[in-house]
């Protein structure tokens, strides 16, 4: 059993934390001798007895092979930081992940990645702003990190999705786990069109500092991180704090200058952050990356799709008044998860809209 599929193991058992991996990576090169040592032996590296003992009582080759076949059931890759395919710029930071958990596209990890973060609850300015730009963005090869929360993350990445480029969803749970359910039908085309991914392994509960924890990996992975709208106490800026760490760019979007949810970018921009009012101005950050035609594909405008005959049915289901899933799977046409991908398409075509309570109307 080689390394990378020790590493694994580690990070399944429960109890093992990144700085015990940390200790454990460092102590043994070889990464199999923890199979033959006592718990006395491992706790006499400095692992607190607890954790030593359970290392040595429960980390088996069965351990391992068990939760293997539980991520190959459920089609999720594993990367370990001793991967080729792991990104390379996610390795650079203070604290990287010793494992991600996979859903989609591994290889847009190692594309051109530019996070988007803001407040959960935007204004529609902030709404439209997140959507355009993270398009446009993504014309230009781009593809954009963030984090699945609602709001401006929501919007990011929807924008991302009509781009080339697609987007990265990093959770702040296992990858089994979708939060918020009402972003369940975009998770789902994330994971088909783009990238989500974890460091929390299955059957990990969620706890309030493992969303905070997962921003260092959406900065991490990018090379600058634009704040689209943010209050002075919003989390989106832990994540900016996080670029800074590590010498990303940020560039922060102004509002309206009595808006709350604008106060937090403002601060950013007395403290130095780069202001944009243009997405161009991002772009020419990284005009040595980017190719002419991607130069000439920012300001295309979206193509509009037409419908498919799916589609084209679902559409003319609807009208100006909200109609539910439920009264949608009335005639038993769609399975669930085939009415849910059919919406989720129709939405980022801009065919109908989204209304809370999961009800649609014509756009």
């Amino acid at each position: 059993m080689d390394n990378r599929i020790i590493l694994f193991g580690l990070h399944e058992l429960e109890g093992v934390g990144w700085k015990t991996m940390l200790q454990l990576v460092n102590r043994f090169p070889d990464l199999q001798v923890l199979f033959e040592l006592s718990a006395a032996e491992i706790s006499a590296q400095g692992i607190r007895a607890s954790v030593a003992e359970r290392i040595s009582s429960r980390f088996t080759h069965a351990f391992i092979e068990e939760r293997l076949q539980l991520y190959m059931k459920q089609s999720i890759q594993i990367l370990t930081i001793l991967d080729e395919e792991y990104p390379q710029i996610l390795k650079e930071i203070a604290q990287p992940p010793w494992v991600l958990y996979v859903k989609g596209k591994s290889a847009i990890l190692n594309g051109r990645l530019l996070g988007m973060v803001g407040t959960r609850t935007p204004t529609p300015y902030g709404k439209k702003i997140a959507e355009e730009w993270a398009a446009a963005l993504s014309r230009a090869g781009f593809g954009i990190v963030s984090g699945l929360a609602r709001g401006i993350d929501s919007k990011a990445h929807i924008g991302a999705l009509q781009g080339k480029s697609k987007t990265v969803a990093v959770l702040g749970c296992a990858i089994n786990q979708i939060y918020p359910r009402e972003n369940a039908l975009l998770f789902r085309n994330i994971e088909q069109e783009g990238v989500i991914i974890s460091e929390y392994p299955i059957g990990t509960g969620m706890k309030p500092g493992m969303f905070p924890q997962r921003n260092r990996i959406i900065a991490g992975l990018s090379l600058g991180i634009t704040v689209v709208e943010a209050a002075e106490d919003s989390g989106s800026l832990i994540t900016v704090e996080f670029a800074l760490d590590e010498s990303r760019d940020v560039f922060a979007i102004p509002g309206p200058i009595h808006s709350r949810v604008s106060s937090g970018v403002h601060r950013l921009l007395k403290d130095g952050a780069k202001l944009v009012t243009r997405v161009e101005e991002i772009v020419d950050d990284y005009n040595y990356m980017i190719s002419s035609d991607e130069k000439r594909a920012l300001n295309k405008p979206l193509t509009l799709f037409s419908l498919s005959e799916e589609e084209g049915e679902i559409f003319r289901k609807l009208s100006n008044e909200p109609i539910s899933i439920d009264a949608l799977m009335e005639d038993g046409q769609f399975t669930f998860g085939h009415l849910h991908a059919v919406l989720l398409s129709l939405l980022l075509k801009k065919a109908i809209k989204q209304l809370p309570g999961s009800t649609y109307i014509q756009a």
